[in-house]
């Protein structure tokens, strides 16, 4: 029943290149079959992943075969698909799916999920073929994507250098052609940063839009769940599903009058020499497209790390998920990962009911100031992805993960929704312009990303 006629989807690169729509129009002409897509994933897969760095921790061969077959049953007989029919979609491993153990980037998981998490649930609903749980840092809980236990991917674009975390197998996945698309989490920019080392567009969506049920959490306050995927359309339709919205008309946006502001401080500090090459040319592009940019002071930004002290709401939260696995498992954990969740053993309820109100204020500060623009553009990470021996010794990790993880932070502590665009040019080392935009209004944000995307 398999046919190819595209040439280019015999080969390895079928999922590696194209867009979902690309790929959903292609099965629905005929082209070719969700079995061929699934099979070009497989193979990418086998020539690529490496056992020692794992990208899948586990894949889930027998039941995407099935799903993709399905699928082109349906087709063949004109009956009609859903959405995102035939697919290949990958899930970063704190996404339950039943009969799998959802080990998070851990060791020593046994017990299977009894039930599909809820996206997970919506994207088998409209036919997406799942094709397996990708690697991430150990319960989430760093923004470089490094895993002692399976192995840390390398990064596709920048051989030797991290690939950005945590969801650091569901970048890698995509820009390596091993599924179409990915879902990852994004508690401080961990869909954001990879992304955005690994040449991709990642979506955080406002932290309401996406239920979590099923899946793992890190810090209840600041979790959410978005896409990894080829462009602002791809995460556009991944997003409409996973939040069970109508996917937005994404129709030209003019981006003259549109006003961008750029933080005078705190988000540009300590930008390396490439960054700030590559920043610096996409605003000139923009303002040649009619785009108003404001450079502007933002006192609210300069002042989050008062939210960060001591651990902040992720130190707490995680440890009160963790503290009790800590004391009869915690030599299983990643001792970098287990020294931040234990931080959160000397934050008292006082401290943690006192965070709590700060943030409130910090939001409404927020949402004030951004009243007055369109959208805040900044680079998504300050520096370009570090080489692996960088993030060796131990100093080095915290000073880079910090630095790594702070502009991304902005919109989690803030509760905004922001997305990610691949920011360089052949020969640059990879690197993401970051949109921010205002609390529920992820879908003028989607239609503003777009006509960034189509400027730079």
């Amino acid at each position: 029943m398999s046919k190819i006629i595209n040439p280019e989807l015999s080969g390895n690169d079928a999922c590696g290149t194209s867009t979902l729509a690309a790929l959903l129009t292609g099965m629905a002409e005929g082209k070719w079959h969700s079995s061929d897509l699934l099979q070009a994933c497989d193979s990418n897969t086998q020539s690529k992943d490496n056992v020692s760095a794992q990208v899948y921790t586990r894949r889930f061969e027998n039941t995407a075969r099935a799903e993709a077959a399905a699928v082109d049953q349906l087709r063949d007989h004109r009956v009609p698909v859903g959405k995102l029919a035939g697919l290949p979609i990958a899930l970063k491993a704190l996404f339950d799916v039943e009969g799998e153990v959802t080990h998070s980037g851990s060791i020593g998981w046994q017990q299977p999920a009894e039930r599909d998490a809820t996206i997970v649930t919506r994207l088998r609903r409209e036919g997406a073929v799942i094709t397996g749980h990708t690697n991430m840092t150990e319960f989430a809980y760093s923004g470089l994507g490094l895993n002692p236990h399976y192995g840390t991917p390398d990064n596709p674009l920048a051989p030797g250098r991290i690939p950005g975390g945590s969801s650091s197998g569901a970048a890698v996945a995509v820009a390596q052609g091993m599924a179409a698309a990915a879902i990852g989490t994004d508690t401080g920019g961990s869909v954001r940063i990879p992304a955005a080392f690994c040449g991709l567009v990642g979506f955080k969506p406002s932290q309401f839009r996406v239920p979590r049920e099923g899946a793992f959490p890190l810090s209840d306050s600041l979790d959410s769940i978005g896409p990894i995927a080829r462009s602002v359309d791809c995460c556009a339709r991944l997003d409409a599903v996973l939040s069970a919205q109508p996917r937005p008309r994404m129709t030209p946006l003019d981006l003259r009058g549109q006003r961008f502001v750029v933080p005078g401080d705190y988000m540009l500090d300590g930008m390396d020499s490439a960054i700030n090459e590559a920043f610096t040319r996409s605003l000139r592009l923009l303002e040649q497209a009619g785009a108003a940019i404001i450079e502007a002071p933002a006192p609210v930004l300069a002042s989050l790390p008062e939210l960060m002290e001591g651990g902040g709401f992720t130190a707490a939260e995680s440890y009160f998920i963790h503290c009790q696995w800590l004391a009869s498992h915690g030599e299983h954990y990643d001792p970098r990962v287990r020294t931040r969740i234990e931080k959160g053993a000397a934050l008292s309820a006082a401290d943690y009911l006192e965070l709590c109100r700060r943030r409130e204020e910090k939001k409404r500060q927020a949402d004030e100031w951004l009243q007055a623009y369109d959208g805040l553009l900044a680079p998504t990470v300050p520096v370009v992805p570090p080489r692996m021996d960088e993030v060796v010794e131990d100093d080095d990790y915290a000073r880079l993960n910090l630095l790594i993880l702070r502009n991304p932070m902005v919109a989690n502590l803030l509760d905004l929704c922001s997305i990610t665009l691949p920011n360089y040019q052949a020969g640059e080392l990879p690197s993401g312009l970051m949109l921010v935009g205002r609390n529920g209004s992820d879908t003028a944000l989607l239609h503003q990303a777009q006509a960034i995307e189509a400027v730079l």
